[in-house]
């Protein structure tokens, strides 16, 4: 999932959550604000792209420094914020909401200075390139509510600097993984085709057509020698180990979730939580087995005869999907029934205007995944959100290619469609882009993002959409169990010493998945560290939370109140959940949990 919502973000012109007179001096919670702004300022000088990818467009026509000089006035960033923020601000005057930003942003930069020290993308991971190449056009053209013109000459000045970020990649790049090396060697091809044909399909008819075809140009000759150098020099050499190791892991995954989770806690959950999710599935294959093996007996209840089961009937219902080409239509003939079903059910009020487009994903953002969310900017938050379906990769052979169909059928499409749009990812982050705190929209917590989507999935079909569909339900827990999985393989793989066949085992035989979704999610594994973890964590809190809620609530628990409630805080760490919903229970006369 693409969720850029770190560092930075401020505009001079956005006014203070609370409305001061000129005579009466600034409370706690506005010098925050006032030193957050201050802080982000300074954000923009260091990184432009982060401004473009959270709204503010003053900086659209440049591009990052990334010089190890300049990337080492980001760490003495961080750490000068850091030591200065209880000096500036009095944490015991502020608000308890207050209290709570105060503590996501001094977590935030802990964790951002942690990382600077501890790991080494820009020496190691040549994908990081790839967002400076592509991404930072690709988001002035399709997100930026700027005028058009404005748009088309902020890029040509942007791709005037990609010959420097290559420059960098060139001087920084020191044994980086042999499997995060494949995947930018991948993105570069695709890169050199967005500049060569899909930045124009964009575009459209303008008068600067001209400009713009020789700024790509340009950049299409600094993208092909960039590509032997990734093939020829980088690639024969990329010997690094892309383990975090079982002591860096811990210490990153406390960091990423925030949560009050250890790493073994977080296992020892996931574990427990796969053997339910397996006995569920069998009891609905079960059911389901007469509908697509008539006349042959079921297999016997053992464990060998369960995950037959399971497996046979998860196999038939995957044969119900459309041909490779029509995947991203598929994907969007769901919403409007989805939507339908959220309205009529009083699930949460949807985001009106509707401003979440499904596109087929650019070739040059494929490799990791095959969907994901481009939100609406916070600083920009009436620019559209991105909805990307990825069809199978071009140079895949026909058995890949079938069986990522087979996992991406007409059911999953539909569970794939709840989680990262509606009322998962696109509405959540509608939602966060309005809430009063600057902080909280800009520092969105991943895993509270992450635990919304699956926390739909299930939500969706408990209220009845699908009608019931047994069919649709085995894939949601499937889905689940993915969810589930994904913490299993985050800590085996960087802390265990997994194999790749072991892992493919894990996936496909025990989480039933395709081997193309499988070998995805491996590749994956190795190159995001900990993220894997946010679904299943933020999936557990945010069920928890709405457990004990509802038993409070009694008879007056009402699911849209309830969802409205928890998405007008803003995607804060998950462990503030139960203390902000009893807050804001109190203040509106609700029961609390």
């Amino acid at each position: 999932m693409k969720f850029l919502r770190l560092l930075p973000a401020v505009l001079v012109a956005m006014p203070f959550a609370v409305t001061l007179s000129a005579a009466e001096p600034p409370t706690a919670d506005a010098k925050l604000e006032a030193f957050f702004r201050a802080y982000l300022e300074e954000c923009f000088q260091l990184r432009p792209l982060e401004a473009t990818q959270l709204g503010d467009h003053r900086f659209d026509d440049r591009l990052d420094d990334l010089s190890a000089a300049a990337r080492q006035r980001w760490r003495e960033h961080y750490r000068r914020t850091l030591d200065e923020l209880p000096g500036a601000v009095d944490y015991e005057q502020l608000s308890a909401a207050g209290k709570i930003d105060f503590e996501i942003l001094q977590h935030e930069l802990t964790r951002a200075l942690w990382l600077m020290e501890n790991t080494s993308p820009f020496e190691q991971d040549p994908r990081v390139y790839s967002g400076y190449i592509s991404d930072s056009i690709f988001l002035l053209l399709t997100q930026s509510t700027l005028p058009k013109e404005k748009n088309i000459a902020n890029a040509i000045a942007r791709m005037a600097h990609i010959p420097n970020v290559v420059a960098a990649a060139r001087e920084n790049l020191r044994h980086p993984s042999p499997v995060a090396t494949d995947t930018a060697i991948q993105q570069n091809r695709g890169s050199i085709g967005f500049y060569q044909r899909e930045i124009f399909d964009i575009v459209g008819q303008t008068p600067q057509q001209d400009a713009l075809r020789a700024a790509a140009a340009r950049v299409m000759a600094c993208l092909k020698e960039y590509q032997e150098f990734l093939e020829r020099d980088v690639r024969p050499r990329a010997d690094g180990d892309w383990r975090l190791g079982r002591e860096k892991f811990a210490q990153k995954l406390e960091l990423e979730l925030n949560a009050g989770l250890t790493a073994d806690q977080v296992l020892a959950d996931a574990e427990s939580e796969f053997r339910r999710v397996e006995r569920d599935m069998y009891v609905i294959a079960r059911q389901l087995w007469s509908r697509y093996y008539a006349g042959e007996p079921l297999p016997p209840d053992d464990e060998t005869g369960r995950r037959a089961t399971v497996a046979r009937v998860l196999r038939a219902v995957g044969q119900e999907h459309g041909p490779p080409e029509t995947l991203t239509q598929d994907a969007r003939a769901t919403v409007a029934r989805i939507q339908d079903f959220i309205r009529r059910r009083h699930i949460l009020r949807l985001p009106d205007p509707d401003r979440c487009q499904v596109i087929e994903m650019p070739e040059f953002q494929r490799g990791n995944s095959t969907a994901y969310l481009n939100a609406a900017p916070p600083l920009d938050a009436d620019a559209p959100s991105v909805y990307a379906v990825s069809p199978p990769p071009q140079d895949w052979d026909a058995q890949r290619v079938k069986s990522l169909l087979e996992e991406y059928n007409r059911h999953m499409l539909q569970i794939l469609t709840i989680h990262e749009a509606y009322p998962g990812h696109y509405v959540q982050l509608e939602y966060a882009n309005r809430v009063p705190s600057l902080i909280r929209r800009v520092l969105g917590s991943g895993v509270y993002i992450e635990g919304w989507a699956v926390y739909t999935e299930q939500m969706m079909l408990d209220q009845g959409y699908g009608d019931g569909d047994l069919a649709l339900r085995l894939t949601q827990l499937k889905f689940y169990l993915r969810a589930v999985t994904n913490a299993i393989l985050d800590h085996r793989m960087h802390c265990c010493g997994m194999t790749d066949d072991e892992a493919l085992r894990l996936l496909t035989q025990d989480a039933f998945q395709a081997e193309g979704e499988a070998r995805l999610k491996i590749v994956r594994a190795k190159q995001s560290s900990c993220q894997l973890s946010t679904y299943f964590v933020g999936r557990m809190a945010m069920y928890r939370l709405r457990q004990q809620v509802q038993r409070a609530g009694g008879e007056d628990f009402r699911l849209d109140r309830y969802h409205e409630a928890v998405l007008n805080l803003g995607a804060v760490p998950v462990k503030y959940l139960p203390r902000l919903v009893v807050l804001k229970n109190r203040q509106q006369g609700h029961p609390s949990p």
